[in-house]
């Protein structure tokens, strides 16, 4: 027997249910609620079966071609048949991970931020702040509230693909950003209670994205949630300042 298929037989429902239980209670012994660990465990599930979707989409592996053609048609029926079924799977399970009162046909426009949600996030813009600049300090509950209104700007299925977002952002712009930064952020002679002190925070790396991706939308939320409107007026001046 193949050996790569004697192992998947092994990894049978109740050895992975038992093993997502484990993992659930490790994580509430360190005070993650079952519940989050639970939507984090889910997420992970769907994006595994998204890249392995996208993998045999992509593998351009095809029929031997001394078989012929309609053995090649047969090879690429069943292959497409294989690849549907399985973004079919994941679709479902990135369902599932949302919950079914947050599916995309049922959004308020102003959905609520879920805890995970903004930890995700949390998690995502400090390493690509510290990629630019250095730490400074802001009051950590504005933080929360600025990463919040940038969330509430997006769809709980946007949000789960946010942090990819942030680093394609990071990626395609920064050469402007690392001018951006030393220019206002920590070490530059700009005070963090100015108008531009949020380059003093992380958080900026998401206001900064949805400024070009969703700048009526931040406007709009920012107000709802009243945040300084210097703090958005001195990102958006210092992006649009020539590079």
């Amino acid at each position: 027997m193949d050996p790569v298929g004697e192992g998947l037989q092994q990894l049978d429902a109740v050895s992975v249910d038992n093993a997502k239980t484990t993992l659930v209670q490790l994580l509430a012994r360190a005070g993650v609620y079952a519940g989050d660990a639970e939507e984090l465990i889910e997420l992970v599930e769907a994006g595994a079966l998204a890249a392995a979707h996208a993998a045999i989409r992509g593998s351009g592996v095809g029929a031997p071609a001394e078989q012929g053609g309609l053995y090649a048609s047969g090879w690429l029926d069943g292959a497409r048949a294989v690849s549907d079924e399985l973004g079919g799977i994941a679709e479902r399970a990135l369902q599932d991970a949302l919950g079914a009162d947050r599916s995309e046909g049922s959004l308020d426009p102003r959905s609520p931020v879920g805890r995970m949600e903004l930890e995700r996030v949390k998690v995502a813009v400090l390493p690509l702040y510290l990629s630019f600049t250095t730490v400074s300090d802001l009051d950590p509950e504005v933080s929360e509230q600025v990463l919040r209104t940038v969330l509430r700007t997006m769809s709980p299925r946007q949000r789960a693909g946010y942090p990819g977002r942030l680093s394609q952002f990071a990626s395609a712009h920064r050469a402007r950003l690392e001018r951006l930064y030393a220019e206002y952020g920590p070490g530059s002679a700009i005070a963090i209670h100015g108008r531009y002190g949020l380059l003093h925070s992380p958080t900026s790396i998401a206001v900064l994205e949805r400024i070009i991706t969703s700048s009526p939308a931040l406007r709009d939320e920012w107000d709802a949630a009243e945040l300084p409107p210097a703090w958005l007026d001195g990102l958006e001046t210092a992006w649009g300042s020539p590079a």
